[in-house]
């Protein structure tokens, strides 16, 4: 149980953060998670865990997480395509809407950018700054992997035919548009592996900010494209883009620099997770309307979030202290 217990926290975590902390699904809808831990946490674990055996980075496990955000909204959901999603009136292609393709650039950008940072790579990240001690060791053998690749398959097949059953105009999405969204998929995942690895000892010059700092800007960050209207349209897009810039800047070119580590690593992911608490409060469920029991579920998973944080933080301090001792 020791060596798997990494991977159990990441396949319940990962969807726990992908729509419960977001907000989407109130806390008393727990036993969502029947459905929701093999499709996000199913999805996460095969990303991390193809990720740590080939010996990769992070970069390649933000890209193939934006090809899960890609295969999840073009075919479970279908969300990319229909343009009154399980008949909740949200008009989410409306904003910068592309007719030619059929995709509201404020929507496709948005709720991609959703599963690529929060619901893989947060919680990827997380759940390795629990578990600093094996951060980059894989957490399943091949039985283990080949179980959740299955159960993966198995609940996608049935993500795609229950959005088109439970959609009350049974949208389907054309040919084109399925045929366009794997080839997308597939060119993002090949880009994925052609990305090289990860150089070790390769130090910048200079000192990594505290983590500190690093977890507060990413909160500002996060905060500030889940706020942005989706009235503004390409605006927002604009907007979206200027901070995947100002990010990747930031991030990576700290990344390489002298005393970043573990504890800079759970400041990103805190600060994007934080960000989804608090904005949970004013997020309204897909369910229906929020009410009280809902917001008290908020307040219950925002405390969770610091518990969990201040834990992995000492974890990470002493992790990080005996790699001093050891002369590592």
């Amino acid at each position: 149980m020791k060596r798997v217990l990494p991977a159990i926290v990441l396949f319940f975590l990962a969807p726990l953060v992908a729509e419960y902390l977001l907000g989407d699904i109130p806390l008393n809808m727990i036993f969502a998670l029947a459905f929701l831990a093999p499709m996000y946490g199913g999805g996460a674990l095969l990303i991390r865990e193809v990720v740590r055996r080939t010996g990769r980075g992070w970069v390649t496990i933000l890209v193939l997480a934006l090809a899960y955000g890609i295969f999840e909204e073009a075919f479970m959901t279908e969300t990319l395509f229909n343009p009154n999603y399980l008949g909740l009136n949200l008009h989410l292609l409306q904003p910068g809407f592309i007719p030619v393709l059929g995709i509201g650039a404020w929507w496709t950008v948005f709720v991609i950018t959703l599963h690529t940072v929060w619901s893989i790579s947060t919680s990827i990240g997380l759940t390795e700054a629990m578990f600093p001690d094996r951060a980059t060791q894989p957490w399943l053998k091949t039985l283990g992997l080949s179980i959740i690749s299955f159960i993966f398959v198995l609940i996608a097949v049935f993500a795609c035919f229950w959005a088109v059953k439970s959609d009350k105009t049974h949208f389907v999405a054309s040919v084109p548009q399925f045929v366009t969204s794997g080839i997308i998929c597939l060119l993002v995942v090949i880009i994925a592996f052609m990305i090289p690895k990860p150089k070790e000892n390769l130090v910048r010059s200079g000192s990594a900010p505290s983590a500190w700092i690093v977890g507060a800007i990413s909160l500002a960050a996060c905060s500030i494209f889940l706020i942005v209207p989706q009235e503004w349209g390409w605006r927002a897009v604009g907007i979206y883009f200027l901070l995947y810039i100002i990010a990747i800047a930031l991030f990576s070119g700290w990344s390489e620099r002298t005393g970043w580590g573990s504890l800079h690593r759970l400041a990103l992911a805190g600060g994007a997770a934080l960000a989804y608490a608090w904005h949970a409060f004013f997020q309204n469920p897909v369910t229906g309307p929020p009410n009280k029991w809902f917001r008290i579920g908020n307040a219950i998973l925002a405390l969770v979030v610091i518990i969990y944080l201040a834990i992995a933080a000492r974890r990470d301090v002493a992790f990080e202290k005996t790699h001093e001792i050891a002369g590592v």
